[in-house]
């Protein structure tokens, strides 16, 4: 049996100043994940403002670590190594958890490991079920949308992603033209429960394209166009109409999503599981539609507790915890990083949205 190791995560490369420990002994154990979330400091600006996340994080970091590690019941002499993301994400965020993790490593002794903040969601399949490789991830959140074949700690195959939005990008840029508050993504799947969603026939992007690349933007302005037209039509919009978008808006996406997710497992050959993470994967239409997809294809579906599809330093200390038992070593160097693809030989994503550039 492998050794036991204690890791502290800490991740802060977006809007959720978040610190964890997590241990594995025979079997992973989540001894503390706290999230603190900064959506009271970006909601009058219709989004999240890096200045604002990276003093948030730089004031916040410390209490969360205190925190994690006290409701863990351990103190920094009983961990073995600390593991924080070191991108992609907001500069100014990521920088934050770095330097309070070079500092507590400096202080202590303890190995530093550079974690990729996709690698920690691309990995949560193993930490909550012990996954065996290789399995298929779709990780659609706020930044990030992409097909990724999980080979190993260090190995992944991107199969395809977004070129522009990522679906929770145009969630909470419906949302913003509608006039429902952030963040958008539940606000949306709240009001599209009440909707019909065949009222408005929005477009399904990039299906008449071969392979599994999408495309959300054209999405957005097609129901902004909707909306224009209804308020040109009546003056305005009346709570039904909006339901009616929401919900047309919604069923577009997840028939995008579930198709791509098909074709994803076509590419991907034999795999032990179709996963899902990430915060647009707690949209329970779209997890819906993919376990569908699963269904049919004779594929287990597997998706994290919801407190693990979002943002959290837990699956950040497993990543490590992952790459120390792999020998996976870090530069003590290691730079912060605004990008960071998971996988170096597939072209570069186009775009960069309001939550960090694309990877």
């Amino acid at each position: 049996m492998d050794r036991t190791l204690t890791l502290l995560g800490i991740e802060s490369s977006c809007d959720d100043t978040a610190a964890a420990v997590v241990r594995l002994d025979g079997t992973a154990q989540i001894l503390s994940s706290e999230v603190l979330g900064q959506t009271p400091l970006h909601a009058a600006f219709g989004g999240v403002v890096p200045e604002i996340a990276a003093r948030a994080h730089a004031e916040r970091l410390d209490g969360v670590v205190e925190d994690a590690l006290a409701k863990a019941g351990v103190t920094l002499a009983d961990l073995d190594g600390i593991a924080v993301t070191a991108g992609p994400g907001l500069i100014g965020g990521v920088l934050s958890g770095v330097m309070l993790a070079r500092g507590l490593a400096a202080a202590t002794g303890l190995p530093l490991i550079a974690v990729n903040h996709l690698a920690g969601h691309a990995l949560t399949p193993r930490l909550t079920d012990g996954t065996a490789f290789p399995y298929l991830m779709l990780l659609v959140s706020g930044g990030h949308c992409q097909f990724l074949l999980v080979e190993g700690v260090d190995r992944f195959r991107r199969l395809g992603g977004t070129i522009d939005d990522a679906p929770g990008e145009a969630f909470d840029k419906t949302a913003k033209l509608l006039g429902l508050p952030q963040p958008g993504g539940p606000a949306v799947e709240a009001e599209a429960a009440l909707g019909d969603p065949k009222r408005f026939q929005f477009p399904r992007p990039l299906l008449d394209r071969e392979g599994c690349d999408m495309s959300f933007s054209g999405l957005k302005t097609a129901l902004l166009r909707a909306r224009d037209a209804l308020i040109a039509e009546k003056g305005g919009i009346t709570l039904q109409d909006r339901r009616d978008l929401c919900a047309g808006f919604q069923a577009a996406v997840a028939e995008v999503l579930a198709i791509k997710t098909a074709r994803a497992l076509g590419l991907a050959g034999d795999v032990t599981a179709l996963c899902v993470a990430g915060g647009v994967a707690a949209n329970s239409a779209i997890r819906a539609m993919l376990e569908t997809v699963s269904d049919r294809a004779g594929v287990s579906f597997l998706a994290p507790p919801l407190r693990l599809c979002t943002d959290n330093a837990a699956m950040i200390a497993w990543a490590g915890i992952e790459r120390m038992q792999a020998g996976l070593t870090t530069d003590p160097g290691f730079a912060a990083r605004p990008r960071w693809p998971l996988d170096d030989t597939a072209p570069a994503l186009l775009g960069s949205g309001k939550k960090g550039a694309k990877a």
